[in-house]
């Protein structure tokens, strides 16, 4: 994530990341038990320097532990800023791209793949069309290539007419280099995580720059008319 989103950044935009500890393995129980963590974490990053945004970078755990306790936690220690996490700023992103039918991709078990479809489903988008890597190791996650992700992509796309959209869910997929020209190549949004969520920081923060080659959702602010 950090990797993708550092190259993202408009000039004159200042990030700052920490971390937080969490098992290799992606569960539904360890998501869950990065809740406590968040604030220690948060509190890491100085009240001091005034931040516009604050973002908590991680789908599926903010997606079991749900966005108004992510919420929480992070204001714990940062009150007055605005915040999100990947799967509000996906959401967000298929409201300003007016996308109500989705494919999704992710590298998840079936159980928390269940949960991010059942999450889209409940914020009022249709859910056609779901494929996975089947992959509990983040350690591996993050290894899968960008061709393979593009592969399960097309799959998707291609199984299931009337899409709106595709989301590739998950901060470790990679997709950063290869979004545009698969959003060419297919003629529908292709939108990841991490894409979201960088869009989301920025509209959020008041930046509301036009950036080219990453897919329409960047040519777009938060209500959808055009940047």
């Amino acid at each position: 994530m950090e990797a993708e989103l550092s190259s993202l950044w408009p000039v004159g935009v200042a990030a700052f990341a920490t971390r937080i500890p969490m098992e290799d393995r992606v569960t539904a129980e360890t998501l869950r038990a990065m809740e406590d963590r968040i604030p220690a974490a948060a509190k890491l990053l100085p009240t001091g320097f005034g931040f516009d945004v604050i973002g908590y970078g991680c789908t599926s755990a903010a997606t079991l532990i749900g966005e108004a306790r992510v919420d929480a936690a992070i204001r714990r220690a940062h009150p007055e800023a605005p915040n999100t996490n990947p799967i509000t700023a996906a959401v967000a992103a298929f409201g300003a791209l007016e996308a109500t039918r989705i494919g999704v991709v992710t590298p998840y078990n079936v159980e928390v793949t269940g949960g991010i479809v059942d999450h889209l489903s409940g914020q009022g988008l249709e859910v056609t069309r779901t494929g996975s890597f089947l992959e509990e190791s983040d350690h591996t996650v993050a290894r899968i290539t960008e061709a393979s992700v593009a592969a399960g992509v097309r799959q998707i796309a291609g199984d299931a007419a009337g899409l709106d959209a595709v989301f590739v869910s998950c901060t470790s997929l990679r997709l950063f280099g290869i979004a545009g020209a698969l959003e060419h190549e297919l003629d529908i949004p292709v939108v990841s995580s991490n894409l979201a969520f960088g869009w989301h920081l920025l509209r959020l923060a008041g930046i509301d720059d036009h950036l080219t080659g990453l897919g329409s959702l960047f040519g777009l602010a938060l209500d959808g008319a055009a940047s």
